[in-house]
């Protein structure tokens, strides 16, 4: 978390807080002295407030300026991009009477740093946004504490003012993420056709990993909720490996987001190709040995190719199955010269 000052009471009152709050760096302007107490490391002096903050503003997960909030706003005009995306910003005025929640209040924290800093200093933390001003749920910040990804943030204005409005609110939720904890929501049982459901239920609420036809006010959540079984042969490029999963994915209308993780067997624990894939999915993968895959059941689609080379009737099947116990297979082997995958279903999300 980055501190900021450019005056000596500012300075006074970062320097405070840098000490009682760890994981912080002090950026204080260079016509000020760092304090003499604070680790030269942990202070930064720079010139104009504008360039440096412009440098460091998306490696902080928080800003607290120490300073008037109409310098503050033009500095970070500039930097924002999305709610989803942008740091939390917090501004304390130097005389510590007030910290406020400024930017990214519920899905960056802003709201619970403003409150850390009350606390640190003696302040009363200013909070504006809607739903906690009338004890309402925050739906982004309960989607961020839930680990879901937030495909179209563009929705959260329609369920937040439903929620405001105490208008009915649809709720399709497989998983049970949101039960009881959504005031209004009329919940949509699990179906083929949630979209069509949900089509008099609006703004709603969708939490699944199927990529379907929905209203602008339909706020998609996506859970981790599948597992991609993968088998490869060696040497198989990065770029053909991830082409194909992403081919599969959309062939079977399933959202990239909700992949929780990748599985193969162990054979396949240095295979380069493989192990960059899943990087650039930004997922872990799991290995298993085939006594492992060899106990798994239920196999769709057996290979004699594999079981006779690999001494398993599966690869890409077995290894989804075994990574997501009591999960369902919902899309079998699908296969190219040098690439096998398939798709599971975990039956809950952790």
């Amino acid at each position: 978390m980055a501190l900021w000052a450019v005056t000596p009471g500012g300075l006074a009152l970062a320097a405070t807080l840098c000490r009682r709050l760890a994981d912080t760096l002090l950026y204080h302007s260079a016509r000020l002295s760092a304090p003499a107490d604070l680790p030269p490391e942990r202070c930064r002096a720079f010139g104009r407030l504008g360039p440096a903050l412009a440098k460091v503003f998306s490696a902080h997960t928080g800003h607290v300026f120490v300073m008037a909030t109409g310098i503050v706003v033009r500095s970070i005009a500039p930097l924002l991009e999305n709610k989803t995306r942008d740091p939390a910003v917090v501004v304390v005025d130097e005389a510590g009477r007030h910290a406020i929640s400024l930017v990214s209040g519920h899905i960056g924290g802003a709201n619970a740093l403003a409150a850390t800093v009350a606390r640190a200093v003696g302040a009363t933390p200013v909070i504006t946004t809607a739903t906690d001003v009338n004890a309402l749920p925050a739906v982004d910040a309960m989607a961020v504490e839930k680990g879901l990804f937030i495909e179209n943030p563009g929705a959260i204005r329609h369920v937040s003012m439903a929620l405001l409005e105490k208008r009915p609110l649809g709720l399709y939720d497989p998983f049970g993420l949101f039960r009881e904890s959504l005031p209004g929501a009329v919940p949509v049982a699990p179906c083929s056709d949630p979209a069509a459901a949900l089509a008099g239920l609006q703004p709603a609420v969708f939490v699944d990993d199927r990529v379907l036809d929905l209203p602008e006010t339909a706020l998609v959540l996506r859970p981790a909720s599948l597992v991609v079984g993968v088998g490869c042969n060696r040497h198989t490029p990065a770029d053909e490996i991830l082409d194909f999963i992403l081919a599969v994915l959309e062939e079977a209308r399933l959202s990239r987001a909700s992949v929780d993780s990748l599985a193969s067997i162990d054979l396949k624990r240095d295979e380069a190709g493989l192990l960059a894939a899943a990087r650039r999915l930004d997922v872990p993968i799991r290995f298993f040995r085939r006594a492992q895959l060899a106990a798994v059941e239920n196999i769709q689609s057996p290979s004699q190719m594999v079981q006779k080379h690999i001494g398993v009737k599966s690869v890409c099947e077995a290894a989804a199955l075994k990574a997501a116990p009591r999960g369902a297979l919902i899309v079998p082997k699908r296969k190219t010269p040098n690439v096998t995958v398939a798709v599971v279903r975990k039956s809950s999300i952790s």
